[in-house]
Protein backbone atom coordinates (compact mmCIF):
# COMPACT_ATOMS: atom_id res chain seq x y z
CA UNK A 1 0.00 0.00 0.00
CA UNK A 2 1.34 3.82 -0.49
CA UNK A 3 1.20 6.83 1.18
CA UNK A 4 -1.06 9.52 0.29
CA UNK A 5 1.54 11.63 1.72
CA UNK A 6 4.68 10.95 -0.35
CA UNK A 7 2.23 10.51 -3.72
CA UNK A 8 1.14 14.24 -2.58
CA UNK A 9 4.41 15.72 -1.89
CA UNK A 10 6.69 14.07 -4.64
CA UNK A 11 3.68 15.34 -7.33
CA UNK A 12 4.17 19.11 -6.24
CA UNK A 13 8.24 18.16 -6.05
CA UNK A 14 7.71 17.50 -10.11
CA UNK A 15 5.68 20.64 -10.26
CA UNK A 16 1.90 20.20 -10.34
CA UNK A 17 -0.47 22.72 -8.22
CA UNK A 18 -3.08 19.95 -7.23
CA UNK A 19 -2.96 16.30 -7.00
CA UNK A 20 -5.78 13.84 -5.64
CA UNK A 21 -6.63 9.98 -5.70
CA UNK A 22 -9.65 8.09 -6.91
CA UNK A 23 -9.40 4.15 -6.88
CA UNK A 24 -9.45 2.89 -10.44
CA UNK A 25 -13.01 1.56 -10.37
CA UNK A 26 -15.88 2.07 -13.15
CA UNK A 27 -17.72 5.33 -13.52
CA UNK A 28 -21.03 4.15 -13.70
CA UNK A 29 -23.28 7.28 -13.60
CA UNK A 30 -20.92 9.21 -15.78
CA UNK A 31 -20.32 6.35 -18.01
CA UNK A 32 -24.42 5.86 -18.80
CA UNK A 33 -23.97 9.77 -19.44
CA UNK A 34 -21.38 9.92 -21.98
CA UNK A 35 -23.37 7.29 -24.11
CA UNK A 36 -26.85 9.54 -23.50
CA UNK A 37 -24.46 12.17 -25.20
CA UNK A 38 -23.08 10.07 -27.40
CA UNK A 39 -26.50 9.05 -28.98
CA UNK A 40 -27.72 12.48 -29.20
CA UNK A 41 -25.05 12.94 -32.01
CA UNK A 42 -22.98 15.27 -29.93
CA UNK A 43 -19.64 14.51 -30.80
CA UNK A 44 -20.15 14.78 -34.57
CA UNK A 45 -17.24 13.73 -36.31
CA UNK A 46 -15.08 13.05 -33.22
CA UNK A 47 -14.74 9.12 -34.46
CA UNK A 48 -11.97 8.52 -31.89
CA UNK A 49 -14.32 9.58 -29.03
CA UNK A 50 -16.36 6.47 -30.40
CA UNK A 51 -13.58 3.75 -29.64
CA UNK A 52 -12.74 1.93 -25.97
CA UNK A 53 -15.81 3.85 -24.30
CA UNK A 54 -15.72 0.58 -22.04
CA UNK A 55 -11.87 1.36 -21.12
CA UNK A 56 -12.83 5.31 -21.09
CA UNK A 57 -14.74 4.58 -17.71
CA UNK A 58 -12.77 2.02 -16.05
CA UNK A 59 -9.35 2.43 -15.71
CA UNK A 60 -9.26 -1.26 -13.88
CA UNK A 61 -9.86 -2.38 -17.66
CA UNK A 62 -7.90 -0.01 -19.46
CA UNK A 63 -4.34 -1.00 -17.53
CA UNK A 64 -4.61 -4.65 -16.00
CA UNK A 65 -4.25 -4.60 -12.55
CA UNK A 66 -5.23 -1.17 -11.81
CA UNK A 67 -5.87 0.00 -8.41
CA UNK A 68 -5.68 3.50 -8.09
CA UNK A 69 -5.82 6.97 -10.14
CA UNK A 70 -3.26 9.61 -9.28
CA UNK A 71 -4.85 12.96 -10.71
CA UNK A 72 -2.77 15.95 -11.18
CA UNK A 73 -3.43 19.64 -12.27
CA UNK A 74 -1.19 22.41 -13.43
CA UNK A 75 -2.46 25.88 -14.30
CA UNK A 76 -1.48 27.22 -17.68
CA UNK A 77 -3.41 30.60 -16.78
CA UNK A 78 -1.50 33.37 -18.47
CA UNK A 79 -1.89 37.33 -19.39
CA UNK A 80 -3.19 36.17 -22.86
CA UNK A 81 -6.30 33.58 -21.01
CA UNK A 82 -8.15 37.04 -19.69
CA UNK A 83 -8.85 37.30 -22.96
CA UNK A 84 -8.43 39.59 -26.88
CA UNK A 85 -8.81 43.35 -27.19
CA UNK A 86 -12.68 43.57 -29.12
CA UNK A 87 -12.54 42.99 -32.79
CA UNK A 88 -9.16 40.94 -32.57
CA UNK A 89 -9.76 38.42 -35.70
CA UNK A 90 -6.78 36.17 -34.55
CA UNK A 91 -7.58 34.80 -31.39
CA UNK A 92 -5.66 31.66 -30.00
CA UNK A 93 -6.33 29.60 -27.13
CA UNK A 94 -4.09 30.58 -24.54
CA UNK A 95 -3.21 26.92 -23.95
CA UNK A 96 -2.08 26.47 -27.15
CA UNK A 97 0.62 29.30 -27.04
CA UNK A 98 3.45 26.82 -24.96
CA UNK A 99 4.97 23.65 -25.43
CA UNK A 100 2.48 21.13 -26.41
CA UNK A 101 1.30 20.10 -23.32
CA UNK A 102 1.27 16.42 -23.92
CA UNK A 103 4.53 16.11 -24.02
CA UNK A 104 5.21 17.48 -20.68
CA UNK A 105 2.72 16.36 -18.89
CA UNK A 106 3.37 13.23 -19.55
CA UNK A 107 7.42 13.86 -19.19
CA UNK A 108 5.99 15.25 -15.24
CA UNK A 109 4.32 12.23 -14.68
CA UNK A 110 6.88 10.08 -15.78
CA UNK A 111 8.93 11.88 -13.35
CA UNK A 112 6.32 11.42 -10.45
CA UNK A 113 6.58 7.13 -11.06
CA UNK A 114 10.01 7.06 -11.23
CA UNK A 115 10.72 8.74 -7.54
CA UNK A 116 7.38 6.73 -6.61
CA UNK A 117 9.73 3.69 -7.38
CA UNK A 118 12.48 4.31 -5.51
CA UNK A 119 9.76 4.01 -2.47
CA UNK A 120 7.77 1.19 -3.98
CA UNK A 121 10.40 -0.81 -6.20
CA UNK A 122 7.17 -2.79 -7.38
CA UNK A 123 5.24 -0.80 -8.70
CA UNK A 124 3.80 -0.97 -11.99
CA UNK A 125 1.72 2.32 -14.03
CA UNK A 126 0.75 4.22 -17.10
CA UNK A 127 0.72 7.66 -17.78
CA UNK A 128 -1.89 9.22 -19.28
CA UNK A 129 -3.00 12.81 -21.00
CA UNK A 130 -5.85 13.68 -22.41
CA UNK A 131 -5.24 11.75 -25.55
CA UNK A 132 -5.44 8.81 -24.62
CA UNK A 133 -9.17 6.69 -23.90
CA UNK A 134 -9.50 7.85 -19.68
CA UNK A 135 -12.28 9.92 -18.42
CA UNK A 136 -9.74 12.42 -16.98
CA UNK A 137 -12.68 15.01 -15.52
CA UNK A 138 -14.36 12.20 -14.45
CA UNK A 139 -11.72 10.90 -12.13
CA UNK A 140 -10.46 14.05 -11.46
CA UNK A 141 -13.82 15.05 -9.65
CA UNK A 142 -13.73 11.74 -8.00
CA UNK A 143 -10.34 12.50 -6.59
CA UNK A 144 -11.67 16.20 -5.28
CA UNK A 145 -10.18 18.32 -7.74
CA UNK A 146 -13.08 20.37 -8.48
CA UNK A 147 -16.37 19.79 -10.33
CA UNK A 148 -17.55 19.79 -13.95
CA UNK A 149 -18.68 23.35 -14.65
CA UNK A 150 -21.79 24.19 -17.09
CA UNK A 151 -18.99 24.55 -20.09
CA UNK A 152 -18.21 20.88 -19.61
CA UNK A 153 -14.85 21.44 -18.18
CA UNK A 154 -13.10 21.26 -14.80
CA UNK A 155 -13.32 23.68 -12.67
CA UNK A 156 -11.37 24.05 -9.70
CA UNK A 157 -11.77 26.37 -6.82
CA UNK A 158 -7.60 27.33 -6.64
CA UNK A 159 -7.06 27.55 -10.35
CA UNK A 160 -10.28 27.80 -12.19
CA UNK A 161 -10.51 26.00 -15.24
CA UNK A 162 -7.30 26.78 -17.21
CA UNK A 163 -5.62 24.14 -16.09
CA UNK A 164 -4.18 20.98 -17.53
CA UNK A 165 -4.88 17.67 -16.40
CA UNK A 166 -2.39 14.56 -16.22
CA UNK A 167 -2.78 11.18 -14.62
CA UNK A 168 -1.03 7.87 -13.00
CA UNK A 169 -2.71 4.54 -13.06
CA UNK A 170 -1.00 2.64 -10.57
CA UNK A 171 -0.89 -0.92 -9.95
CA UNK A 172 -1.18 -0.15 -6.02
CA UNK A 173 -3.60 0.45 -3.16
CA UNK A 174 -3.53 3.91 -1.42
CA UNK A 175 -3.83 4.07 1.98
CA UNK A 176 -6.33 6.98 1.56
CA UNK A 177 -8.55 8.23 -1.20
CA UNK A 178 -10.13 11.53 -1.94
CA UNK A 179 -13.78 12.06 -1.86
CA UNK A 180 -15.44 14.49 -4.50
CA UNK A 181 -16.18 18.34 -3.15
CA UNK A 182 -19.30 19.20 -1.56
CA UNK A 183 -20.42 22.79 -1.06
CA UNK A 184 -19.31 24.31 -4.17
CA UNK A 185 -20.20 24.69 -7.69
CA UNK A 186 -21.42 27.28 -10.31
CA UNK A 187 -24.45 28.46 -8.28
CA UNK A 188 -26.81 30.33 -10.59
CA UNK A 189 -23.67 31.63 -12.65
CA UNK A 190 -24.49 31.34 -16.71
CA UNK A 191 -21.84 33.54 -17.81
CA UNK A 192 -20.06 30.85 -19.79
CA UNK A 193 -23.23 29.59 -21.55
CA UNK A 194 -24.29 33.17 -22.14
CA UNK A 195 -20.36 33.49 -23.95
CA UNK A 196 -20.96 31.02 -26.65
CA UNK A 197 -21.59 32.83 -29.92
CA UNK A 198 -23.13 29.40 -30.83
CA UNK A 199 -24.86 27.94 -27.98
CA UNK A 200 -22.27 25.03 -28.01
CA UNK A 201 -23.03 24.72 -24.08
CA UNK A 202 -25.79 22.51 -23.65
CA UNK A 203 -28.12 22.81 -20.41
CA UNK A 204 -26.71 19.26 -19.05
CA UNK A 205 -23.34 20.69 -18.81
CA UNK A 206 -22.29 18.85 -22.14
CA UNK A 207 -20.86 20.93 -25.64
CA UNK A 208 -22.54 20.04 -29.11
CA UNK A 209 -19.25 19.92 -30.85
CA UNK A 210 -20.78 20.89 -33.85
CA UNK A 211 -21.53 24.30 -32.83
CA UNK A 212 -18.16 24.11 -30.62
CA UNK A 213 -15.40 26.77 -32.33
CA UNK A 214 -12.44 24.60 -30.98
CA UNK A 215 -13.46 21.92 -32.02
CA UNK A 216 -14.59 23.40 -35.47
CA UNK A 217 -11.07 25.64 -35.84
CA UNK A 218 -8.99 22.15 -34.49
CA UNK A 219 -10.89 19.38 -35.48
CA UNK A 220 -12.44 19.96 -38.57
CA UNK A 221 -12.92 22.47 -41.40
CA UNK A 222 -14.35 25.59 -40.70
CA UNK A 223 -16.53 26.02 -43.54
CA UNK A 224 -18.02 22.70 -43.20
CA UNK A 225 -21.13 24.40 -41.28
CA UNK A 226 -21.27 28.00 -40.92
CA UNK A 227 -20.73 28.99 -37.36
CA UNK A 228 -19.39 32.16 -35.87
CA UNK A 229 -15.67 31.53 -35.10
CA UNK A 230 -15.61 34.85 -33.30
CA UNK A 231 -11.97 35.58 -34.38
CA UNK A 232 -10.84 32.26 -33.38
CA UNK A 233 -7.97 30.21 -35.67
CA UNK A 234 -6.92 27.99 -33.24
CA UNK A 235 -9.31 26.68 -30.00
CA UNK A 236 -11.54 29.08 -28.51
CA UNK A 237 -11.45 30.23 -25.02
CA UNK A 238 -14.47 32.29 -24.84
CA UNK A 239 -16.77 30.38 -22.35
CA UNK A 240 -13.60 30.59 -19.85
CA UNK A 241 -12.41 33.93 -20.11
CA UNK A 242 -15.96 34.71 -18.68
CA UNK A 243 -15.21 32.48 -15.27
CA UNK A 244 -15.57 33.76 -12.33
CA UNK A 245 -12.99 31.36 -10.71
CA UNK A 246 -10.58 31.97 -13.82
CA UNK A 247 -10.97 35.81 -13.20
CA UNK A 248 -9.79 35.63 -9.92
CA UNK A 249 -6.87 32.65 -10.53
CA UNK A 250 -3.43 33.17 -9.90
CA UNK A 251 -1.47 33.24 -13.16
CA UNK A 252 0.61 30.49 -13.89
CA UNK A 253 3.60 29.80 -12.10
CA UNK A 254 5.61 27.09 -13.78
CA UNK A 255 8.01 28.41 -16.54
CA UNK A 256 7.19 25.04 -18.58
CA UNK A 257 4.05 26.66 -19.87
CA UNK A 258 5.20 30.22 -20.35
CA UNK A 259 3.75 31.04 -23.83
CA UNK A 260 6.59 31.03 -27.03
CA UNK A 261 5.08 33.96 -28.92
CA UNK A 262 2.95 36.95 -28.84
CA UNK A 263 -0.02 35.81 -30.45
CA UNK A 264 -1.22 39.65 -30.55
CA UNK A 265 1.63 40.75 -32.56
CA UNK A 266 0.52 38.85 -35.47
CA UNK A 267 -3.24 39.85 -37.12
CA UNK A 268 -4.43 38.55 -40.11
CA UNK A 269 -2.15 39.48 -42.72
CA UNK A 270 0.94 38.12 -40.73
CA UNK A 271 -0.62 34.71 -40.30
CA UNK A 272 -1.50 34.35 -44.30
CA UNK A 273 1.81 36.00 -45.24
CA UNK A 274 3.59 33.09 -43.07
CA UNK A 275 5.72 30.50 -44.47
CA UNK A 276 5.89 26.87 -42.96
CA UNK A 277 8.90 27.47 -42.06
CA UNK A 278 8.22 30.18 -39.61
CA UNK A 279 5.29 28.57 -38.49
CA UNK A 280 7.71 25.81 -37.64
CA UNK A 281 10.39 28.11 -36.17
CA UNK A 282 7.49 30.15 -34.34
CA UNK A 283 4.93 27.19 -32.68
CA UNK A 284 6.53 24.05 -34.04
CA UNK A 285 6.54 22.63 -30.22
CA UNK A 286 2.98 23.89 -29.71
CA UNK A 287 -0.28 22.22 -30.11
CA UNK A 288 -1.42 23.97 -33.01
CA UNK A 289 0.93 21.64 -34.90
CA UNK A 290 -2.73 19.37 -35.16
CA UNK A 291 -4.11 21.47 -37.37
CA UNK A 292 -1.27 22.95 -39.07
CA UNK A 293 -0.59 26.67 -40.73
CA UNK A 294 -2.89 25.22 -43.61
CA UNK A 295 -5.40 25.18 -41.77
CA UNK A 296 -5.23 27.57 -39.30
CA UNK A 297 -5.00 30.43 -42.39
CA UNK A 298 -8.26 28.78 -43.89
CA UNK A 299 -9.87 29.43 -40.40
CA UNK A 300 -8.50 33.48 -40.90
CA UNK A 301 -10.08 33.24 -44.29
CA UNK A 302 -13.26 31.81 -43.06
CA UNK A 303 -14.16 34.60 -40.80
Amino acid sequence: MISRKIIINIAREAGFDLVGIARAEHLSSEHNRFNEWMLEGNASTLDYLKRNIDKRFDASILVDGARSVIVCAISYLSHYSRGYKEGWRTKVASYALARDYHLTIKEMLTDIAERLKEHYPTLRFRAFTDSAPLAEKSYAVRAGLGWIGRNSLLVTPEHGSMIHLGELVINEEVDQYNTPMDGVGCGECRRCVEACPNGAILENRTIDTRRCISCRTIEREANEAKIDLDGWIFGCDGCQVVCPYNKRAPLHTNPKFDPLYDPTALDSSAWLRMSDEEFKAMAGTTAMTRAGLKRIQKNIEAE
